[in-house]
């Protein structure tokens, strides 16, 4: 009679802390961000670059992403992400994101 009171008791509990667990509605999440290949580009020249600092000042219209205006400013980015193909003067079409409170470009490319 004991293993059965303790053996229901058992269960009671199991059951009292998994419910929590199966009950969790996750529908109100965001989905995952997709990769920025396939977010959208904006348009833009390049008055000034400097790959070896990782700066690239760019003369751009809107960025819808970043509720910003048409403008001339300039961005940090990462080894790799401007091609070597591209130079002061071209025309280009590119990612910016905000990260750790800097704008970023995580994407550049010639424009055609």
């Amino acid at each position: 009679m004991k293993q059965l009171v303790l053996g229901a008791a058992a269960a009671a509990a199991l059951a009292f802390f998994l419910q929590p667990v199966a009950a969790m509605d996750h529908s109100a999440h965001a989905a995952p961000a997709t990769k920025a290949a396939s977010q959208p580009l904006s348009a833009g020249t390049i008055r000034r670059l400097d790959k070896a600092a990782g700066s690239i000042t760019l003369t751009h219209g809107p960025i819808d992403n970043l509720g910003m205006g048409a403008m001339t400013m300039t961005f940090t980015f990462k080894k790799g992400v401007v091609p070597a193909s591209v130079k002061e003067g071209d025309k280009v079409r590119f990612r910016a994101e905000e990260k750790d409170g800097q704008y970023v470009v995580v994407r550049v490319e010639a424009a055609k």
